[in-house]
């Protein structure tokens, strides 16, 4: 296995992690998409590093991961997502103002992008990785 990863889980308080973001802009966006992903997820969030809001756990030959996950940074909302999952491409034509990087989204608001199209997203995300490495 490689070195462990930097970015683990932590004890650290979600609520209070999400409570002191500043702007109120970008702390009532980040609650929405804790509640959207925890709703997708079915699992309380789990903050990773000390500024990462995961959902569940699976182990990957360089480590354990978040299956889901978010981080509200100040320029943009970033979403990770596995790649590959049925529907991705079509999905994300429709999702709206949004770029990508790999297994990422980075969303400056949720204004701009079609919040419906973003649950279906992670859904399928969480699916494939339920299947590939099941719990």
């Amino acid at each position: 296995m490689a070195d462990t990863p930097k970015t683990l889980p932590t004890d650290a308080s979600v609520p209070a992690f999400l409570a002191a973001l500043e702007p109120a802009r970008r702390r009532e966006e980040a609650l929405g998409l804790a509640a959207l992903l925890e709703t997708v997820a079915g699992c309380p969030p789990v903050m990773w590093g000390s500024s990462i809001i995961g959902y569940g756990a699976y182990l990957s030959k360089t480590g354990t991961w978040p299956r889901l996950g978010f981080s509200p940074r100040k320029a943009n909302h970033v979403i990770y997502l596995m790649d590959g999952f049925d529907g991705q491409a079509d999905l994300l034509a429709g999702l709206g103002k949004a770029s990508t990087g790999v297994s990422c989204l980075y969303i400056k608001k949720l204004a701009d992008i079609d919040m419906d199209v973003l649950a279906e997203m992670a859904r399928l995300s969480w699916a494939m990785m339920a299947a590939r490495y099941p719990v």
